[in-house]
């Protein structure tokens, strides 16, 4: 790609919008000439502030380099359908909405398995207005402990990550939440159904 076509993109970007080049150039922190100077050619931003352009047009650094939109072909995005992901080495946890490739200190990551509660691993969950209480009876020593508690509906995940020497318990709004995830750093991914005949 060379300059004039970096150029163009980010002209064709910015009208598409409605911008002017000081709109454009406040939300970049930099002078409307400089904007300018990008839009004639006469200079040609770094990566990292094509990169800042892309974010401000919202689109992918690909995007914004190929100068094309690219539509998802999953239209029924649903977070019911989620899969977590937790890297062994430094416990960063990842979900996406579809089976993914999911890569962390170079460790091809395993979409985990969701298991039934158990006495071991009991969930107590109690509606307190809008909100879920939910609580688990579990150890929370530096070695055995519960990392994380999720609430998941059909449009987002409430998620609230867990340190040893803390209770294992969180609250979530109930906005249609259907799921409630945990996991033991031990035992592996845990999953239970709200039940609000229960409730």
């Amino acid at each position: 790609m060379n300059q004039n076509q970096i150029s163009e993109i980010i002209r064709n970007n910015r009208e598409k919008r409605k911008m002017t080049q000081m709109d454009l150039a406040k939300q970049l922190y930099v002078s409307d000439k400089t904007i300018s100077k990008w839009e004639t050619s006469k200079s040609c931003p770094d990566l990292e502030m094509m990169e800042a352009i892309a974010r401000v047009f919202q689109m992918s650094i690909f995007e914004f380099l190929s100068n094309q939109i690219i539509e998802t072909t999953n239209k029924q995005g649903n977070c019911l359908k989620a899969h977590f992901y937790v890297c062994p080495i430094c416990g960063n946890v990842l979900w996406t909405l579809s089976e993914s490739m999911v890569h962390c200190h170079g460790i091809s990551l395993s979409s985990l398995q969701a298991q039934k509660t158990n006495e071991d691993h009991f969930i107590s969950i109690q509606k307190i207005e809008n909100e879920y209480f939910v609580s688990i009876s579990h150890e929370m020593t530096k070695k055995h402990y519960i990392s994380f508690i999720a609430a998941v509906s059909s449009n987002r995940i409430q998620f609230v990550k867990l340190y040893p020497e803390q209770n294992a318990e969180a609250y979530f709004k109930i906005d249609g939440v259907k799921f409630i995830y945990f996991y033991c750093n031990q035992e592996g991914l845990f999953k239970k159904r709200i039940d609000y005949t229960m409730m």
